[in-house]
């Protein structure tokens, strides 16, 4: 990440234009935006004391962390930056372990650093200004029966050019010792990548007999294809919601061009593509109308709320309220109406019962 991003000064310096293609959407959005954290060498502050030492930051800090129970976790983050722990679930590792290695690498709590980036000239609700003047952005979208064919497609290409060949030669590199010692994450490094952790069945049933492998492959490759489909689906709600609705004023256009049609590529995609950007080299506004959405001001994503019936920590006003319809909790909700009702029905008073009056 910051080498591209010293490339594209360089480039810039030699007055040029950078021009980047591809990358997930935090890769960009941590490109465009001042959006990350840098934890340099220096006095590094213990999360468990405060005990304060000269030390170089370990690239393995936060695997280490997350190690630990998460609610050792979450309690040293409630001691040390209890506004960040507010804002996470108690249960997600990474980002607790995340806001815990940026405290102890720089000795400030992390939401300090983060609303610093969002009181900068230019920042906003989402992190800081933009790193580059004039970005201009464009998604390549299409329609999405299309893309879910290209996508399975895509696999079976995968497939064709060798990928159990290359999977099985990892595994036994690098993998199989691992599930031997029970040591295996799939959380961490290559191993969470697409790809690999979907064969996972497959790859330890050596032993087992050729239908029940042929069946195991059958699974993996369906597996690899919905979570492909899925990521993509996430990869396009992202572009929405950090691009498109993203709240603040240093927002670039985002231009729309459609690749549901290849055969179409030269109309919708390559010649307007040109046209935007030759009147982005002349300072001039593009007749192509950027894509547009009512922009989030306030979408309590971290706004946290506790469910004592279902005994589960709630993040975000969406999130509540997906909850408050969830079948768990209208179980739970019709299992407490029933007690209380029996409840009032064995404390009401028994007329038969109840002496009369002479």
């Amino acid at each position: 990440m910051v080498q591209i991003w010293s490339n594209s000064i360089y480039i810039i310096d030699r007055e040029k234009i950078p021009i980047i293609v591809g990358g997930t959407n935090y890769y960009i959005e941590s490109l465009l935006w001042k959006v990350l954290v840098d934890t340099k060498e220096g006095n590094v502050c213990s999360a468990v004391d405060g005990t304060v030492v000269t030390q170089t930051p370990s690239t393995d800090r936060k695997e280490e962390l997350e190690k630990l129970d998460f609610q050792e976790l979450y309690t040293r983050l409630v001691q040390v930056d209890p506004e960040m722990a507010e804002k996470l679930h108690p249960r997600d590792k990474r980002k607790v372990a995340r806001s815990l290695q940026v405290y102890e690498e720089t000795g400030i709590p992390h939401s300090k650093l983060l609303l610093q980036q969002r009181e900068e000239v230019g920042g906003g609700p989402l992190g800081g200004a933009l790193r580059f003047p004039q970005p201009c952005i464009f998604w390549l979208h299409a329609d999405l029966p299309v893309l879910d064919e290209r996508l399975d497609r895509r696999v079976d290409d995968m497939l064709a050019a060798g990928l159990l060949e290359e999977l099985n030669s990892f595994h036994n590199q690098y993998n199989q010792q691992k599930i031997a010692k029970n040591s295996q994450d799939y959380q961490h490094g290559i191993f969470q990548s697409i790809g690999f952790k979907e064969f996972h069945e497959y790859l330890i049933s050596k032993s087992s007999s050729s239908e029940t492998r042929e069946k195991l492959l059958t699974q993996g490759i369906a597996a690899l294809k919905q979570v492909t489909k899925r990521y993509a689906r996430k990869q396009n709600k992202w572009v929405r919601n950090r691009f498109l609705k993203r709240p603040g004023a240093n927002v670039p256009p985002v231009y729309g061009l459609d690749v549901t049609v290849v055969s179409q590529w030269e109309e919708t995609v390559l010649r307007p593509a040109l046209q935007i950007i030759e009147s982005f080299l002349k300072g001039e506004k593009p007749a192509a109308q950027p894509l547009t959405l009512a922009r989030d001001q306030n979408d309590g994503k971290r706004n946290r709320r506790v469910c004592e019936l279902c005994d589960k920590i709630i993040l975000g006003d969406q999130e509540w309220k997906a909850h408050l319809k969830s079948k768990n909790h209208q179980y739970n909700l019709k299992r407490r109406r029933r007690a209380e009702a029996q409840l009032s029905t064995c404390t009401s008073p028994d007329t038969e019962n109840t002496p009369q009056e002479v």
